[in-house]
């Protein structure tokens, strides 16, 4: 688990120097029109990486780094990473997405991700998803629904995913109310439903977001066999 927090960690600090240049183009952008390419990125460090109210890191804290590339169009690609849990590779999970985003009082979002785990590509697969969301006075919400369809490396089986989430903003006051609710069947739960949900608080505090939040699942999956019990998970990350 050092080695792949480390690599993480290096993938971090470059995403930070190209942060550190943000300025000088924030200034360049102000003394001219925007450019049709906007550049955004982060990281978050989590008490647990949990993905659809499992764990995969097994109850262990996670950095994740991201970096986003979005055209003027609404075409966008990225990259997303994050260590994990034993799998007999490296201990990293790397996620390539692209797709198309656009909207003002309905959102919308189509895109596909890859998620690759290095030193076990067996366990390599595609996911496609679209996305709607909405803005209600303080109140953000949105659906989602992924599917991925039937691969070798998923046994030949497709999954699919239907979520809810929801955001509330506190007036006058950095905090928000997040929750959010999933139901998944197919490859990854062994043919038998599996709910997920969470609810929490986040904060921004001087650039950085704060988080809190309980997870829980009434089911493991062929990811995390071990204890995906439910729990308290924190977070603080930093984007630019």
């Amino acid at each position: 688990m050092r080695n792949s927090i480390l690599k993480l960690a290096s993938m971090s600090v470059a995403i930070s120097a190209i942060a550190m240049s943000a300025p000088a183009f924030a200034q360049e952008a102000d003394e001219e029109a925007a450019g049709p390419i906007t550049l955004t990125g982060g990281v978050a460090v989590v008490s647990d990486y949990r993905f659809r109210g499992v764990s995969l890191s097994d109850k262990d804290f996670a950095v994740q780094p991201y970096l986003t590339v979005k055209h003027e169009s609404g075409l966008y690609v990225g990259a997303w990473g994050s260590n994990l849990s034993e799998n007999a590779g490296d201990d990293v999970e790397v996620d390539l997405y692209a797709g198309f985003a656009g909207g003002e009082d309905m959102t919308y979002d189509i895109g596909a991700t890859y998620y690759l785990y290095p030193g076990v590509s067996g366990l390599n697969y595609v996911e496609f998803t679209g996305k709607l969301g909405s803005t209600f006075g303080p109140a953000t919400v949105g659906v989602q629904l992924s599917y991925v369809p039937s691969q070798d490396n998923t046994g030949n089986d497709d999954n699919i995913y239907f979520g809810t989430n929801a955001t509330i903003a506190l007036p006058n006051s950095p905090i928000s109310i997040v929750g959010s609710m999933g139901i998944e069947d197919g490859a990854f739960t062994a043919g038998s439903e599996k709910v997920d949900w969470s609810l929490g608080l986040t904060a921004a505090v001087s650039g950085f977001t704060l988080g809190a939040s309980y997870v829980d699942t009434n089911r493991r999956t062929i990811f995390a066999p071990k204890d995906s019990s439910g729990g308290v998970l924190f977070s603080v990350s930093y984007g630019f």
